[in-house]
C-alpha cells in the first residue's frame, strides 16, 4: 500500500492579536504563507489544500504561483477546527495521512516534513508529532481516518487526545516547529532568526 500524504494549510484566521494579516507578513522577500507553501512543496507533498477566509482574496493573490486547492471557510467566527473540517473534504481521498499546517508557523523546514513522511510510511496508523528539544510542535501528521474524527470531536487536540496511545513524538532539529507568530512581538523575534533572503 502506498502512503501518500496530503496537507491542509490553515490560513483563515483573522489575526486579531497581530492587528494585521499575519499570513502576509514578510519574512525575507516573501510572505509568511508563501514560506509555508515552499516547505510543503519542498517535501514533495503534491496534494495541498489551503483554507482561507471568505474575504481572503489578498492571500489568494499572494499564493497564485502554487498548484494548490483553495477552499474558503465561510464562517468567520469559526475556530480552527472548522477550517480543518472544511479542508479535509477537499484532500485526496486516497491519501493515507494529512499534515495540518498553520500559516503562523512559517519556519518549519521541508526536511522536517520529509522526516515525518518517512516516519508515517513506517507507522501509517500513528499520529506523528514533531518535537524540538522536548517541546511538541507543529504540524502534526495524522492518519486520514483518525483526522476524520474531527467531524464528531470538537477540536484537533481532542482527536489527538482520543488517540494518545497512538502518538509518536519525532525528535527534529528544527526550532521552526515551536515558533509561531501570534503577536507582533512574536513576529519580531522570528525576524531575528530568519535568513536574509
Amino acid at each position: 500500500m502506498a502512503h501518500d500524504v496530503s496537507a491542509i494549510l490553515l490560513a483563515a484566521g483573522a489575526s486579531r492579536r497581530m492587528g494585521r494579516s499575519k499570513q502576509l507578513l514578510p519574512l525575507g522577500s516573501r510572505p509568511a504563507i508563501v514560506r509555508c507553501l515552499e516547505s510543503i512543496r519542498g517535501a514533495s507533498v503534491d496534494d495541498t489544500v489551503v483554507v482561507i477566509a471568505a474575504n481572503g482574496n489578498e492571500i489568494l493573490e499572494a499564493i497564485k504561483e502554487f498548484a494548490v486547492t483553495i477552499v474558503r471557510n465561510e464562517t468567520p467566527e469559526a475556530d480552527m477546527s472548522e477550517s480543518v473540517r472544511v479542508g479535509l473534504k477537499k484532500v485526496n481521498p486516497a491519501c493515507s495521512g494529512v499534515f495540518v499546517c498553520l500559516a503562523d508557523h512559517p519556519m518549519v523546514k521541508a526536511e522536517t516534513l520529509i522526516s515525518m513522511r518517512h516516519c508515517h510510511a513506517e507507522k501509517p496508523r500513528t499520529i506523528i508529532l514533531p518535537v524540538y528539544r522536548g517541546k511538541k510542535g507543529h504540524p502534526p501528521l495524522l492518519p486520514r481516518e483518525t483526522l476524520s474524527e474531527i467531524d464528531v470531536l470538537p477540536k484537533l487536540s481532542d482527536v489527538i487526545q482520543e488517540h494518545s496511545g497512538e502518538v509518536y513524538c519525532l525528535a527534529v532539529d528544527d526550532e521552526g516547529v515551536v515558533l509561531d507568530m501570534d503577536t507582533w512581538e512574536d513576529y519580531q523575534r522570528m525576524l531575528l532568526r530568519f535568513p536574509r533572503n
